[in-house]
């Protein structure tokens, strides 16, 4: 199955190029998390639960943060894909990001991430690797999608942010002002509590 990969550069850190691909339906979590845990480095990815990410904006912020330690020899956990996981955490406590964020035995909806720390790593080779490694249906990258994902409750609990109130998903295509305007200012709140996590 064709995989929508997509490949994001962010503006200051042009050598280092971000793919991001989204699968929902995941029927072999447990098998890519064994992988993961194993160290094996051809499943060296960011594998988060889609569960527990709201909008591009919240993953591209992850991204900047992990891959600005990374540029500047700042990392604290093994790899620039744990420092991702780490970095949608709003605390400074490692494995609580993993048990929140990262894979799980049950994930059904996941996002993954790989950076091009080398020149081997190329969209080509990301996407026939996870086309061949992830057993489930790929869907794109954006922000609707992200949303249906999303567990706001779930979201808002880890980020102590219960007192905001929460967007609703609506059933029609046209969702009403007052709801995107409730979406924003929750998603401006994750981004602030990941740029200002105690570095």
């Amino acid at each position: 199955m064709a995989s929508s990969l997509e490949t994001i550069d962010l503006p200051h850190l042009p050598s280092l190029p971000v793919h991001v691909a989204v699968y929902q339906n995941v029927q072999n979590a447990a098998f890519l998390k064994s992988q993961l845990l194993a160290g094996q480095p051809e499943y060296e990815y960011a594998f988060i639960d889609a569960s527990m990410v709201l909008s591009r904006a919240h993953v591209i912020a992850a991204v900047f943060r992990a891959l600005n330690d990374y540029a500047h020899n700042r990392l604290k956990s093994h790899n620039v894909h744990s420092e991702i996981v780490f970095s949608l955490n709003p605390t400074n406590n490692i494995a609580e990001s993993f048990r929140r964020f990262g894979i799980s035995d049950s994930t059904q909806d996941l996002l993954v991430i790989k950076v091009s720390t080398s020149s081997e790593i190329t969209h080509d080779t990301v996407a026939a690797h996870l086309s061949s490694a992830v057993e489930g249906t790929s869907v794109s990258f954006d922000d609707q999608t992200l949303f249906e994902f999303s567990d706001i409750n779930k979201i808002k609990k880890s980020y102590k942010l219960g007192a905001l109130p929460s967007p609703t998903k609506a059933t029609d295509q046209v969702a009403s002002k007052e709801n995107v305007e409730t979406k924003q200012r929750l998603e401006n709140a994750l981004l602030g509590a990941i740029a200002l996590r105690g570095s």
